[in-house]
């Protein structure tokens, strides 16, 4: 088991009163009031690297301020086999078609029982995120809730996986999307409830211009010519071969540059071999700009979106992709992939574009890029609609 213990003691709901008001505070400290008393638990399967990791990190301790007492715990993992496993099961969940042994099924669930003490035995709600931990459920306690918390897009979900794993989901108490189109039918209740950013973070919050200026000078990237940027994992669903190849088109009208800044996560052992077919298919273009960047980069983060001219989230699949509500929260105007989380948190035509093709993302990136004015408004709109729907306090509530 890998506790952690969080030092962001030092976050708390009232720093977030100038951006959600005074009643949207009253009515936090309210509701938290009535659930004074319970204890909760959250666990999942990396401690950094990724939205999950990233969103605990900073709700657990804001919802120890508000006086519930919560804990996030890390599953503890001895063999890395269990991560081939389990990115397997992820891209199943998304819609590809493999096939698993029974050797990996059996080292699933030997790592579940492997992990069975930690759980919190005095937990009174569980929150379990994603499938890596889902076995834990047949360990639990007769007295707690058990909640699932799924952050993939579950629609069109590889039947023979999915039914293995569906007997472990219904034991639950109930589950948790991010929207209707991701849920499965089960036996249990279902909720809806998108993820969300923390504005105060280093990845959101605001910086000085001088701290821009230098990152970008650290990178050797040009302050005069126009930035487009894609903050993601290295990943084929995020679509980083697509999206050099809607640069590549840009390219050939508009003197730009790219930026692919990204990162590998703990339980995802596909990132170093995408990251070297990205630098293979680069081919040494001096305006392409690779950044493997460790997990804790978010203040380099937070400068590259300040910075870029249009931001990109091209996926494939997507389960949320809360790098869109990041760039819209730094009033920058996004073009995504017409698929799964990304639909909820953009207005189409409003506050960017959502694309399908990567003809179309080359032909959005060239009108933001000609249109200075279109690009400003639709930043702006997009930073007031994620104020209203994705920052942590409403997610908190």
């Amino acid at each position: 088991m890998k506790k952690n213990n969080n030092n962001n003691n030092s976050i708390k709901i009232e720093d977030y009163k100038d951006i959600i008001g005074a009643d949207m505070l009253h009515a936090l400290i309210c509701i938290a009031k009535r659930l004074k008393g319970i204890k909760v638990q959250h666990i999942n399967s990396t401690k950094i690297g990724g939205g999950v990791a990233e969103i605990l990190y900073r709700m657990a301790p804001l919802m120890n301020g508000l006086g519930i007492n919560t804990s996030w715990d890390v599953i503890n993992v001895k063999d890395s086999r269990f991560y081939d496993v389990t990115k397997k099961i992820h891209n199943t969940l998304q819609g590809e078609n493999l096939e698993f042994s029974a050797e990996e099924w059996d080292l699933y669930f030997k790592v579940q029982q492997q992990n069975s003490k930690v759980i919190d035995k005095t937990a009174d709600v569980v929150f379990i995120h994603d499938p890596q931990p889902l076995g834990l459920i047949k360990y639990r306690r007769m007295h707690q809730k058990f909640i699932w918390r799924c952050h993939i897009d579950m629609s069109n979900a590889n039947y023979k996986v999915w039914q293995k794993l569906r007997g472990m989901a219904e034991k639950y108490d109930a589950a948790i999307f991010h929207t209707q189109y991701f849920a499965k039918e089960l036996s249990i209740p279902l909720y809806i409830l998108g993820p969300s950013i923390d504005p105060l973070s280093d990845k959101n919050k605001p910086l000085e211009q001088q701290f821009v200026k230098k990152v970008l000078k650290d990178y050797h990237i040009n302050p005069q010519k126009p930035i487009i940027l894609q903050v993601s994992r290295f990943d084929r669903f995020k679509d980083p071969i697509g999206v050099i190849m809607a640069y590549q088109m840009v390219k050939k009208e508009i003197d730009c540059q790219l930026i692919l800044a990204g990162g590998a996560a703990d339980d995802d052992p596909e990132g170093i071999e995408v990251y070297n077919e990205i630098i293979k298919f680069a081919q040494d273009d001096k305006d392409i700009h690779i950044l493997n960047l460790p997990p804790d980069s978010h203040l380099i983060i937070n400068a590259l979106q300040c910075a870029a001219d249009v931001i990109l989230q091209k996926s494939l699949k997507e389960g949320f992709g809360l790098t869109v509500s990041e760039a819209l929260w730094k009033k920058k105007p996004v073009i995504a992939g017409n698929v799964g989380g990304i639909k909820k948190q953009m207005i189409d035509n409003v506050t960017g574009f959502l694309v399908n093709t990567v003809e179309g993302c080359a032909y959005s990136i060239r009108q933001l890029l000609n249109s200075k004015d279109i690009s400003a408004k639709m930043g702006k709109l997009g930073h007031e609609y994620i104020k209203e729907n994705f920052i942590l306090p409403v997610h908190l509530r």
